[in-house]
Order: C-alpha cells, then sequence, then structure tokens
C-alpha cells in the first residue's frame, strides 16, 4: 500500500473529485447520451480512487479503528441521504427501497466484499489472523440488528406483514441507533483493542511514514466528503440507464439497486481489498463489517423516524427466499470468522454464497 504523503496532498486526488462534481453538476442541464453516461463512469472511478486515497490519509492520521469508521459512516450518511431523496419524491411503488438497499448491502458487504478480501489475503499470504474479539462483536450487533428490522416484520400483528405499526417503527429505530452508538463506543473506546491490527510488523503506511500534518488532514476531509457526494451523485445519474439495460434483458428491478450499491459501496471495497493484499485483514473487516452496520444502524432509524412523521408506508420485512440467504450469510459468518485466522477456503465460501445471491435475484 502506498504512503501518503505527510505534506502535501497528489494533485490528482483533488483534481478528479472536483471535475467529478462538475461533470455530475453538467449532467443535471440535459439528457445523458452515450458519450455522457461514458463520463460518468470514468469519473466515478476516479472520484472511487480519490476518496480511497483521502480515506487512508484521515485513517493514518487518527489511527484505527477511526480511519474505517470515518469511511464508514460518511459513504453511509450520503447512502441515506440519497435513498431519503428518492423515496420522498416516489410513489408507494418505493416503499421497499430501504429495505432492499439495505439488504443488498448486506449481501455485497458481508459475502462478495469479504469473500474477496479473504481470497485475495489468502493467495497472497496464505493464512492471515484478525483479532476474533473484534469480529464476533461486530456479527453479534449486525445479527440482531438485521433479524430484528428485515425479518421481524413479518410476524408481528399489530398490522399486516411486512409492514410495522408507527410505535414498532419507532421502536425499531430506537433499538437499532441504540445497538449501533453501543458498537461505535465499544469500537472507538471501550475496547478499541478489539479492533487494532494484531500483526502491526504487516506491511502498510502507517508503519512506513510519518503521521500527516493537520493541514493535509483537514483538506482529506473535505475532499473526501467531495468525492463521496461525487460517487453517490454520479450512481444515482447512471441509475436510469442501468434501469433501461436491466429492462432490455429482462432481468428484474432488484438487479439495479445491487448496482447502484455496489458502486456507491465501491470506496469502501477497493480500501478494504488492497488492506487485505498488505496483510491488514483486520483494516478490510473494520471496513466490510462497519460498513454493514452503518448500513442497517443509520438508515432504518432515519427513514422510521421520517416515515412515521410524513405518515407513509415503509416496508420491511425480507421475502422467505432472502430470508434464507440472510440466515445463512449470518450463520456461515460466525463459522468462517470463529477462529481468528482465514484462508482461501473462506474467502471462495462467502463469494459462491455472493453468486448464489445474484443468481437467484436474476433468476427467481
Amino acid at each position: 500500500m502506498a504512503s501518503p504523503s505527510t505534506d502535501k496532498l497528489p494533485a490528482w486526488t483533488w483534481i478528479l473529485p472536483v471535475l467529478a462534481i462538475v461533470v455530475l453538476v453538467l449532467k443535471q442541464f440535459g439528457p445523458i447520451n452515450a458519450v455522457g453516461i461514458a463520463l460518468a463512469v470514468i469519473f466515478l472511478g476516479a472520484a472511487v480512487f480519490s476518496a480511497v486515497h483521502h480515506a487512508e490519509v484521515i485513517a493514518h492520521r487518527v489511527g484505527e479503528p477511526f480511519g474505517t469508521l470515518v469511511l464508514a459512516v460518511a459513504v453511509t450518511i450520503i447512502e441515506v441521504a440519497l435513498i431519503v431523496s428518492v423515496m420522498l419524491t416516489s410513489g408507494p411503488e418505493k416503499a421497499a427501497l430501504a429495505r432492499d438497499t439495505v439488504f443488498a448491502a448486506i449481501m455485497l458487504v458481508c459475502n462478495g466484499m469479504v469473500g474477496l478480501c479473504l481470497l485475495v489475503g489468502g493467495i497472497r499470504h496464505r493464512e492471515q489472523g484478525f483479532q476474533l474479539q473484534g469480529a464476533s462483536a461486530a456479527l453479534a450487533v449486525l445479527a440482531s440488528l438485521a433479524v430484528l428490522t428485515l425479518v421481524l416484520p413479518n410476524y408481528t400483528s399489530t398490522v399486516p406483514g411486512p409492514y410495522l405499526s408507527p410505535s414498532q417503527l419507532i421502536f425499531a429505530g430506537v433499538v437499532s441507533l441504540i445497538l449501533y452508538g453501543t458498537f461505535v463506543f465499544v469500537q472507538t473506546i471501550r475496547h478499541r483493542h478489539y479492533f487494532l491490527v494484531e500483526n502491526v510488523a504487516a506491511p502498510g503506511f502507517e508503519a512506513a511514514a510519518p503521521k500527516p500534518g493537520m493541514k493535509v488532514t483537514i483538506a482529506s476531509s473535505v475532499f473526501l466528503l467531495v468525492a463521496l457526494i461525487a460517487v453517490v451523485g454520479l450512481a444515482k445519474t447512471l441509475s436510469p440507464s442501468i434501469e433501461h439495460a436491466v429492462r432490455t434483458m429482462g432481468m428484474p428491478a432488484a438487479v439495479v439497486g445491487i448496482v447502484i450499491a455496489a458502486l456507491v459501496l465501491l470506496p469502501e471495497g477497493t480500501a478494504a481489498l488492497r488492506s487485505a493484499r498488505a496483510d491488514r485483514l483486520q483494516t478490510s473487516l473494520n471496513l466490510a463489517l462497519g460498513s454493514a452496520l452503518a448500513s442497517i444502524g443509520l438508515t432504518i432509524p432515519t427513514v422510521a423516524f421520517l416515515f412515521v412523521g410524513i405518515d407513509k408506508p415503509l416496508m420491511l420485512g425480507l421475502d422467505p427466499k432472502e430470508t434464507v440467504m440472510l440466515a445463512l450469510t449470518l450463520f456461515t459468518g460466525v463459522i468462517t470468522l470463529g477462529t481468528g485466522r482465514t484462508t482461501v477456503l473462506q474467502g471462495v465460501v462467502h463469494l459462491v454464497l455472493f453468486l448464489v445471491f445474484l443468481f437467484l435475484t436474476i433468476v427467481q
């Protein structure tokens, strides 16, 4: 992993996000043609790599696990804003958007992102270690949040599933905030050592370079936000083209949500993969599991409180097929991350589950 500069930012890391924002603004003034789509894709990728660089600078300055938390929470906050804006401007057909997005994020993170990191790290380093206490804590909170918000609504009787009554929605939002807030407190303060890189001698920028200065860190914080806004905005801009391509190929509408979620999660996925290649699997897991936790712990309370306030229906309960995939993902995660050591086998298992999720989404 390259060492970020400690005294100044490389020019490309701030020029590309600014250009991506310019492209995003220009897209608002006319229809998107083939050239516009190509530009959006190019600058989306550029914004992703810029975001990863700035996240690494911040992580190097503040240390783990604060650095990974910054990227996970920043992406999720912008993603929540995107979900809320779409749901508020759409009709009842978008009542399940939050549920579908959160579920897709869990599958992408816990199977796709984790699986790829374990596979690449296993191929490069044969066997990798991480802090078992941190992974177990994250999985416990993730399982509780996922079941309480995405499964339980199918089994309540106050209103027919997959909906919750207003009081149940508020309670689910409060419980989600309590669980996520407690996890962040444990991760960053009370038991921070559970989430630190175990192998401090592993190659990486923290061991290779002094910490960035305060000015560079502040600049990276600003341009990280700019890059993430560009990523989410360009992903939304590309959404109609993706929807048209999906319809043309005869695929279900749920595929659109998967593609958009994948685009939004690109910065975290790229950073996690680079950490796994550098034998810093703990950082990869902090990013991956932290992303899934933030996705539920921030999205569900936000949309729950908002939709109770405006008295609109909010569909949360998963279909039976998706419930089975969620249960299998959580069960497998507990087993594969239950020893503190991983090989290519665990990576292949999670990637196979991810492929099953994709296949069953397309071939229902």
